[in-house]
């Protein structure tokens, strides 16, 4: 594949990602909009029923991305462990600071921007990306919050819920009736433009007080996550097509559930949305570097 074309199915998958956002940006602008229906909805409904239609498909077999949930799990501990000696540098608590840093938007932005620049086979894999950062995020990531959570209140949730139920449909082999299947479908891909337009919605609340530290965490982000991706691809490696998902999976930008999670647990909040938002802001220059070269 020369520059030019490169360049063009650049163009063809970050445009219509921004696009969406773009959309939703301007019209929170116009009109404020309350997400907090729309986006419980994506989380308990269309992200569970995307999980299980992928995950309950014929072509899906858990066990052929072994490697790739491994390397992907590797990245994100890995990025909490390179940016945890940061903290005391940057004057942040390490529970500010080292979740945004470890757990990325994998789905808002992941899920599509695989898709796009991939094709529909890539799908099964951005699912599984953001189920296996999700994972983390709500065992690993609540547990450094919180010591005191929960296992049982983890296994409630839908997309659990929808993973387990997968797993199991994937396991055993079994089809879903062609009926159920196409409304379990068509639930599911509400979820990703659902996804991006809140997101845009999200970039209206930028809280500039804390810039410094967004710019310096929009770096530190991919930066961290693409230092592991290549240090695994080194020692232990993956096949060229799985290193540039990869890769991809890497450099994406913090996600905007760390926003939510910091302010449930009251953890500086407000820095966390910097770093989030601010960090979102900077992928979609960051974000195409990386599909240049993975591409």
């Amino acid at each position: 594949m020369d520059t030019s074309e490169v360049f063009f199915q650049i163009l063809n998958t970050v445009f219509p990602l921004v696009s969406i956002v773009l959309v939703g940006f301007v019209y929170a602008r116009v009109r404020p909009t309350d997400m907090t229906v729309a986006n419980r909805l994506n989380m308990s409904v269309f992200i569970p029923a995307l999980i299980f239609s992928v995950m309950a498909a014929k072509e899906f077999h858990i066990a052929q991305y072994q490697g790739l949930i491994i390397a992907a799990a590797c990245v994100v501990l890995g990025s909490g462990l390179l940016v945890w000696p940061l903290c005391r540098w940057l004057g942040v608590s390490a529970k500010t600071l080292v979740p945004p840093m470890m757990f990325n938007n994998s789905g808002n932005l992941g899920i599509p921007l695989l898709v796009l620049a991939f094709g529909e086979k890539a799908l099964p894999i951005a699912v599984v990306l953001f189920l296996t950062e999700n994972l983390l995020h709500f065992t690993v990531g609540m547990y450094l919050l919180d010591p005191k959570t929960k296992i049982m209140n983890i296994l409630k949730m839908p997309m659990i819920i929808a993973t387990i139920l997968g797993l199991i449909w994937s396991l055993q082999g079994w089809t879903l009736a062609p009926a159920i299947g196409v409304s379990v479908d068509m639930l599911g891909q509400i979820s990703i433009p659902l996804m991006l337009f809140a997101l845009g919605v999200r970039m209206t609340e930028v809280d500039l007080s804390h810039w410094k530290l967004g710019v310096i965490s929009g770096f530190l982000c991919p930066l961290s996550g693409v230092i592991i991706a290549f240090i695994w691809q080194l020692t232990v490696g993956l096949s060229a097509e799985n290193f540039a998902y990869l890769l991809v999976f890497a450099c994406l930008p913090p996600a905007v559930l760390n926003y939510m999670v910091a302010e449930i647990y009251q953890q500086e909040p407000h820095k966390v949305a910097s770093m989030v938002l601010i960090g979102n802001l900077m992928s979609l220059a960051i974000v195409p570097c990386v599909l240049f070269y993975a591409l």
